[in-house]
């Protein structure tokens, strides 16, 4: 019975993920919805949706704001500039939308979110350790795509 507890309990806090800062990501998932951000640029590479390893989900869909689009038509570029939106939802093999996903470039570096895709609740913000950790394979913290 006391393990039984102890795994639940470790369950629990695992689904809390790591949401530092939950009024910024409402009003940041509020801000990309209002731009309509499915009818941004596609990221390059994710012209369509595209099965993905990564964590976020089993198929993604990538759109980036102009900012993005303008920074990719720079040569030489060593880090995204500051205003930079990426949005990245996160869909189930059987097409379910489960989650979004946006990286925001700001004065003090990326703000990370992901939400529940249903109830649009945040599930990670802020700087969260998992998504430094894994993000920090890329350029300037992007993974999905290169620097030009």
């Amino acid at each position: 019975m006391f393990a039984s507890t102890l795994v639940a309990a470790a369950v629990g806090l695992l689904a809390c993920g790591d949401d530092q800062d939950p009024d910024e990501a409402k009003a940041l998932l509020e801000q990309v919805r209002a731009d309509d951000y499915t009818s941004w640029a596609r990221a390059p590479g994710f012209e369509s949706r595209k099965p993905t390893n990564a964590p976020h989900a089993d198929q993604v869909e990538i759109f980036v704001n102009d900012v993005v689009v303008e920074a990719l038509s720079t040569d030489g570029l060593t880090a995204w500039p500051e205003g930079s939106v990426i949005v990245k939802d996160g869909y189930d093999d059987d097409g379910t939308h489960a989650l979004v996903a946006i990286m925001e470039k700001r004065s003090d570096g990326w703000f990370w979110a992901e939400y529940d895709a249903e109830s649009g609740e945040s599930k990670y913000s802020g700087k969260p350790g998992i998504c430094i950790d894994c993000h920090d394979a890329g350029d300037d913290d992007v993974r999905a795509f290169s620097l030009p």
